[in-house]
């Protein structure tokens, strides 16, 4: 094989909000397939070159809970044996599986008094469906903040990808083909800059060729060209004509993916395939970096700690409605009954869930479109704060 510097963590996102998958089945069959049949191709191709290849693989919790719905496994039987599917991904030593929140939220923009809930669900059904718990984070839209690492580091994360163009090492070189650590109110995490412009060419369209010449190009004009160089992509896995493709030698893997494998086997490749988890872990200690707030398209008065962020009015006043739930349900937990327990109790667990399930980060992504999706959460969300309230008021 080549002996290179040249290092590469190859991650694909896996998302669908709730209910998604039911509905695309009924509304849109073809779609629907067409979905389903990328979670297939991506564990079919890593199982073909189990010897070189080696992938990073995030599927948000609520994904998971809709491939484990039994409508859903019977619905898409005639196109995929989904548990059968998962099991696979649960056997192949050679993809690294990613955490996300469980129902894929923006965390800078919901409730900090969230997060914990949405991380260790997240990694919960991980460990539940796959057998081990993942060690990377991928956090949703690609919305990081260094307010997040503390809860990170908690639910038991060792490093989260980042938007490279967002990292600031603090010895004043910058270098994006390398991991760092960055903290925040001395609790530190492993942060792994994702190349933006590469993981655009891999989210819409790329060869081999191009890729080897672009990677070596820029790894020998990096600060440190004689170093290990690390070059990180990621892309959503299951969007775009892309990766949709039905006619695999005009996709992802049929076209690129594929060819670079075999020049890995054939040792012409200057490129390696790596993990994340293991890589990183043999260059601690890591070199120090701050980070800038990433930017997204949510508003710019929906917190004070996002005043990068565009967005319209209603977009906000939804951002603000969820959080104003979230509050509510909180001071509710801290408050101290005189009666009803059962009734309120109930009632809590269905207003949490709908809470949760509004903080996915579809229901903004669309603009105004889907605020419909998200407010179908907060009303019933709000009545069932309403009910437990009286439960335990005084008589």
């Amino acid at each position: 094989m080549t002996e290179t510097n040249i290092h590469h963590a190859l991650g694909l996102h896996m998302h669908q909000p709730p209910g998604n998958l039911r509905l695309l089945i009924e509304a849109n069959p073809r779609e629907a397939e067409e979905i389903m049949r990328c979670y297939e191709r991506a564990i079919r191709y890593a199982e073909r070159y189990r010897d070189v290849a080696r992938l990073h693989v995030g599927f948000s919790g609520v994904l998971l809970e809709q491939l484990l719905d039994p409508e859903v496994i019977d619905r898409y039987r005639h196109l995929v044996d989904i548990p059968a599917m998962l099991q696979r991904y649960r056997d192949a030593e050679n993809i690294e599986l990613i955490g996300m929140g469980y129902y894929h939220p923006i965390f800078p923009l919901i409730s900090r008094a969230d997060w914990s809930e949405q991380l260790e669900r997240g990694r919960a059904i991980m460990e539940r469906v796959f057998g081990r718990t993942p060690q990377g984070f991928w956090p949703p839209e690609l919305a990081f903040t260094v307010e997040m690492i503390p809860d990170l580091v908690a639910a038991g994360y060792e490093y989260v990808v980042v938007d490279g163009v967002r990292v600031r090492p603090e010895d004043g070189i910058n270098d994006g083909f390398r991991p760092y650590v960055a903290c925040y109110e001395g609790v530190c995490i492993g942060i792994v800059p994702r190349d933006r412009d590469l993981s655009n060419a891999q989210a819409g369209g790329l060869d081999l060729p191009w890729f080897q010449d672009e990677v070596c190009w820029r790894a020998s004009g990096s600060p440190r060209p004689e170093a290990r160089r690390l070059v990180t992509s990621w892309s959503d896995g299951e969007n775009g004509t892309w990766f949709r493709q039905m006619h695999e030698p005009s996709g992802f893997f049929g076209r690129f993916f594929e060819p670079y494998m075999e020049a890995i086997r054939a040792g012409t490749c200057p490129i390696t395939p790596v993990c994340l988890t293991p890589y990183v872990s043999a260059l601690r200690p890591l070199p120090h970096a701050r980070f800038q707030a990433t930017t997204w398209s949510a508003g710019s008065d929906c917190s004070d700690d996002l005043s990068r962020w565009a967005g319209n009015a209603r977009q906000c006043e939804a951002v603000a409605k969820v959080r104003h739930l979230s509050d509510r349900y909180w001071d509710l937990c801290r408050a101290k009954p005189t009666g009803g327990y059962e009734v309120a109790a109930d009632a809590m667990v269905r207003a949490r869930r709908l809470i949760l399930e509004a903080e996915t980060s579809c229901f903004l992504f669309w603009g105004e479109a889907w605020l419909p999706h998200l407010y179908a959460r907060t009303q019933p969300a709000e009545l069932a704060l309403d009910e437990a309230e009286h439960a335990v008021s005084p008589v």
